[in-house]
């Protein structure tokens, strides 16, 4: 009868309406997805060219908040890096840390984690992907800016910035925030794709600093 056609009718509708629904969130959704897949690859194709290079060697700027910039330099081999900076120079082997520090001629030396420490200049170039989540923030003059969100509560770094070159897939800088909101910008300035540098050079050689003082914390 009528009411029940009446009845058919209201429950079509209905089904219509949340039909509408889906279809709206999808629709949405979809540049969404989009950006993240963008940001992935962005990310994949960085990855990608720099460990394809062997080794490779960067000079790069860094300031915290605005602050005066300083320079510093890193090479990297695989998991191995020679970082120097003001004051400092890290040398990881792979195996342990030695930390120098030159203003009183005494270096720390520590066993490898490879999960530890935040994104320093040469984890940039490998972290592990899982531990983030990605999203294309923006994208001008042929450089794209990934945002990285760490999955990780217990994580210090609040989020982190990386502009990558679209064509070369370059790192041209990348700024990290932390938890408290304090600021690191760190700007790449040289780039050399083939360091050629061999696994001495990543390990910390005491006779190179005459009158070190040598602390083992392993």
């Amino acid at each position: 009868g009528i009411s029940e056609i009446r009845s058919r009718v209201r429950r079509n509708f209905e089904k219509f309406k949340v039909m509408k629904k889906i279809l709206a969130f999808v629709l949405l959704s979809l540049p969404v997805w989009g950006q993240a897949n963008k940001a992935i690859s962005l990310i994949d194709g960085m990855q990608k060219k720099y460990k394809s290079m062997g080794s490779f060697s960067a000079n790069f700027s860094y300031q915290t908040d605005g602050g005066n910039a300083m320079n510093g330099s890193i090479t990297v081999k695989g998991t191995k890096f020679r970082l120097k900076t003001a004051g400092q120079e890290i040398f990881n082997n792979g195996k342990e840390v030695a930390t120098y520090i030159k203003e009183i001629n005494e270096v720390n030396i520590s066993a490898f984690d490879p999960a530890d420490g935040d994104l320093n200049p040469a984890k940039i170039y490998t972290f592990d992907k899982k531990g983030y989540k990605f999203s294309l923030v923006g994208e001008s003059g042929g450089i794209a800016t990934v945002e990285m969100v760490p999955g990780a509560k217990a994580a210090q770094v609040k989020h982190i910035s990386l502009k990558i070159n679209t064509s070369d897939f370059t790192v041209k800088s990348w700024t990290i925030v932390n938890k408290t909101g304090k600021k690191q910008l760190f700007t790449v300035t040289k780039l050399n794709a083939k360091a050629g540098a061999d696994d001495a050079f990543f390990t910390f050689n005491k006779k190179a600093f005459p009158g070190v003082e040598v602390n083992d914390l392993r």
